[in-house]
């Protein structure tokens, strides 16, 4: 590993507003009168949230397709399919020490099975920790309107009801998915450490992220038109080693690095400007 020294921290705050009705999976709530088969994921409260998991990996797997690494060649087992169903994990992990992805989501040494053949390995020599970390974002309970929850089925969710139709006999099985309803707000926080100088500019690929994710989907079932979502209200801020130091560390407005700019785009298209205030 390269030696290397904190310069500080970015934190990038905001809200996650759901577009269209949002599943993200968690425990069923079993099969009494009432239950739900297909949940969504809560809080000790009962409240939907978003996992700071769920967020980080479909970052991840969109930049990763962006940069073209999403091909078997460039990617590597780090769980192993098993015959007894489980379908393994596999990500881009590579020895370029300069690589966005593997310096943004971290990279462990050792050897690891190639997607393309599990029996020829690749050897991981230059680990390097995560720079990203990306909190749960909890409901806004204030985003769902009374009006809102007056229409809904469960507490903080809705219930919608569908049809899978087999090709063949037409035959339909009916069932129902737990949804967050569109219009809920969920308040957000990603930790961005920078380690070295080439992580202030791999900041750009974090807003990008976010970005492709909007374009995209968050949870499951996005082709059936979930889980899309908008970035809103960002803030970002800069805390310096020195600024730990001397504990000047409060996030207010005025000490904001991203002026009026509130969302993935005009963060994009304003990254230079942000990035000369990252020293």
């Amino acid at each position: 590993m390269a030696d290397i020294t904190l310069f500080g921290k970015v934190i990038v705050s905001g809200n996650i507003k759901a577009k269209t009705g949002l599943h993200i999976g968690g425990a069923t709530t079993g099969i009494d009168i009432g239950g739900v088969g297909n949940s969504v994921i809560k809080d000790p409260e009962g409240k939907p949230y978003i996992p700071g998991s769920s967020l980080k990996g479909k970052m991840r797997s969109l930049l990763e397709k962006d940069s073209g690494l999403a091909v078997d060649e460039k990617r590597v087992w780090i769980i192993r399919p098993n015959e007894y169903g489980d379908k393994g994990i596999s990500i881009h992990i590579c020895n370029d020490a300069i690589c966005p992805i593997c310096n943004i989501f971290g990279r462990m040494n050792g050897k690891f099975p190639k997607i393309v053949n599990i029996k020829n390995d690749i050897t991981i020599n230059c680990a390097t920790p995560t720079r990203i970390i990306v909190r749960d974002a909890h409901l806004i309970e204030d985003s769902i309107t009374t009006e809102v929850r007056k229409n809904l089925d469960l507490a903080w969710t809705e219930v919608k009801w569908e049809n899978v139709l087999d090709r063949i006999t037409s035959a339909a099985t009916p069932r129902q998915t737990e949804r967050v309803p569109a219009g809920a707000e969920f308040k957000f926080e990603i930790i961005y450490n920078v380690l070295e100088e080439m992580d202030k500019g791999n900041l750009k690929q974090v807003f990008k992220a976010m970005k492709l994710l909007e374009d995209d989907y968050l949870g499951g079932q996005g082709s059936r038109g979930y889980g899309e979502i908008k970035f809103v209200d960002l803030k970002v801020y800069w805390n310096s080693r020195n600024d730990y130091e001397n504990g000047t560390i409060e996030l207010k407005d005025e000490r904001k690095i991203n002026g009026t700019f509130s969302i993935p785009s005009q963060l994009l298209a304003n990254f230079e400007e942000i990035k000369t205030k990252i020293h």
